[in-house]
């Protein structure tokens, strides 16, 4: 139903359906991230409009999504989508992070074979070989994680408190509107942790759409 009523032109009334099956559990599909996208691009909402091709993008990372995002942040004075180098990052991460973690755990199997083979013959094993081997261990396993820590959302409402405790009670530090994507580095409660400015703050679940 809700493609046919895409087909028709009618992308407002798709969305609003698109969305219901999301809302209900269906997972979405690279065509139903696009198609809401382009609905709400016509429609003029700026922020579900970068909100889905950031979905899409995350899914699919290519530096021409990032570069349209970027642009139209920037148009419409939004921040978050800026084509830096923590954006280059994730971007570099997700199109060849399963490569770079393929390759550090073959460098890191010769390693432990050559320390191995080391031990069988009784040859002396350095001090700093072992302190390389535990630092690459400690950065497998950071690298490894690192999709998991990562998260990011798009604020929802058109006034977003952000407060420097997780509380409703603390003091407002600032106040931001509607579409600019926040890094989320944890959650308390019905508070997400949010860095903002090279600052923390908290502000509530239901002013982001979580990425």
């Amino acid at each position: 139903m809700a493609d046919s009523l895409f087909a028709a032109g009618m992308h407002e009334e798709a969305a609003l359906l698109y969305e219901q099956a999301l809302a209900d559990g269906n997972p979405a599909t690279d065509a139903m991230l696009l198609k809401l996208a382009y609905a709400y691009e016509q429609k003029g909402d700026v922020p579900r409009l970068l909100y889905y091709l950031q979905v899409y993008f995350d899914r699919h990372p290519d530096e021409q999504v990032l570069r349209r995002m970027s642009d139209i942040a920037r148009i419409n004075g939004l921040t978050g989508y800026e084509t830096d180098d923590l954006n280059y990052f994730y971007l570099f991460y997700k199109q060849y992070g399963l490569y770079l973690q393929l390759l550090m755990l073959l460098l890191g199997l010769y390693v432990f074979l050559v320390l191995i083979t080391k031990m069988f013959k009784k040859e002396t094993i350095m001090q700093r070989h072992k302190w390389v081997v535990l630092f690459y261990l400690i950065g497998l396993l950071l690298f490894v994680n690192l999709p998991e820590g990562y998260q990011s959302g798009v604020t929802s409402h058109d006034r977003v408190f952000l407060r420097n405790e997780p509380s409703g009670a603390a003091p407002v530090a600032d106040v931001i509107g509607r579409g600019h994507k926040v890094n989320i580095l944890g959650s308390k409660d019905i508070w997400l942790r949010i860095f903002w400015n090279n600052q923390l703050y908290y502000i509530r679940k239901d002013n982001i759409w979580v990425i």
